[in-house]
């Protein structure tokens, strides 16, 4: 999921794809995460994996997108796809309702994706700060919020399941 995230999104940096394929794209990847999630219990695989894993993902959060502006953006969002205003703070920033998820516009000079977050279980910071400490991760701590870079730089955030 990871890599079709960073694949979308340098696919939109290098121009190869509009904003509006942006958006269609990383929805779609939204929308399969989400039924992968679900449908993964099914998979045999699932189990060793989950034991294995520093955390278990429930789903993805939101994705977080740094936009030049932030209202034609979310009048973007809302007349294309259909998202729903849940909070904004213009012209800084708004939150947009996707489902279960949000989309997070934040304004800035440099388009692209801010970050993205999973929903994982029973999240608490100081221990997730901790878990990824142990494999060598170092997260950047904000309020309850953690992050931390992928292997390619991309900024992942954790969450607590809605």
């Amino acid at each position: 999921m990871e890599s079709e995230l960073s694949k979308i999104v340098e696919q939109y940096e290098k121009g190869h794809i509009s904003r509006r394929e942006l958006v269609s794209r990383l929805a779609g990847a939204i929308a399969i995460a989400s039924t992968a999630s679900t449908a993964g219990s099914a998979d045999t695989r699932a189990a060793d994996t989950e034991e294995a894993s520093t955390f278990k993902a429930e789903g993805l959060h939101h994705i977080a997108l740094s936009v030049s502006d932030v209202a034609r953006s979310r009048d973007f969002y809302v007349e294309h796809l259909g998202l729903k205003v849940s909070s904004e703070w213009l012209p800084n920033n708004c939150f947009l309702d996707c489902g279960p998820n949000f989309v997070a516009l934040f304004r800035s000079s440099t388009p692209g994706m801010h970050h993205y977050s999973y929903a994982i279980q029973d999240y608490d910071q100081r221990t997730a700060a901790e878990k990824l400490r142990a494999v060598d991760i170092e997260p950047t701590l904000q309020e309850n919020r953690i992050y931390f870079d992928d292997p390619d730089g991309l900024v992942v955030q954790l969450s607590q399941a809605r």
